[in-house]
């Protein structure tokens, strides 16, 4: 991906922002649309958008930074009102529902994970950040094991949005779900 914003050319400052506004629109559409329609809708070259956003995946990261950061206070909430074996479980059905209404999202973050990149971008990285706080309250509570890495435990929840992350498939996504925590509490 390109440099952080503000070392940016101003027009290339402003080419960024027209592909991530154009991406966000399209992607808000609810219909397929390649990369190449996202740039010429942007009104920049093919190499401009790959120059910015390298992979499909690096543009839906960045469309979805913004809207990621409340989902680390409903952990919080849900930390404070319930153990964190059940916090982790409510806040993966959360993090589906939020998923489910993006569309890419749930690809993109299977392509991350089968990559090794997951942990690697904003959307990524934030959903990191969530699981180990869950994670190491429930550790510190003696209710989750402490050798689990956040990373792995995101990249299960990946597989398992790509397999039944749509709203019909909520009682098989908690079943699974159920599964995943059983395997995370200490013996």
């Amino acid at each position: 991906m390109t440099p952080p914003r503000s070392t940016l050319r101003t027009d290339a400052q402003r080419n960024r922002e027209r592909l991530i506004a154009t991406a966000a629109e399209a992607f808000a559409s609810g219909r397929a649309i390649s990369l190449d329609a996202i740039a010429k809708r942007a009104g920049v070259g093919n190499a401009t958008l790959y120059r910015h956003f390298p992979t499909r995946e690096d543009l839906v990261e960045e469309v979805y930074r913004d809207q990621i950061r409340p989902l680390r206070e409903d952990a919080r909430t849900l930390l404070a009102t319930k153990p964190p074996a059940q916090a982790l479980h409510a806040w993966m059905l959360r993090f589906a529902d939020w998923a489910g209404e993006r569309r890419g999202i749930c690809e993109a973050l299977v392509a991350m994970s089968a990559s090794g990149r997951f942990g690697t971008g904003p959307v990524c990285d934030e959903v990191q950040q969530v699981l180990a706080m869950v994670l190491e309250a429930g550790a510190t509570a003696g209710e989750l094991r402490s050798d689990i890495d956040p990373v792995e435990v995101g990249g299960i929840l990946a597989g398992l949005l790509s397999v039944a992350g749509a709203p019909e498939q909520r009682p098989q996504l908690n079943r699974m779900l159920d599964v995943v925590v059983d395997g995370l509490r200490l013996r």
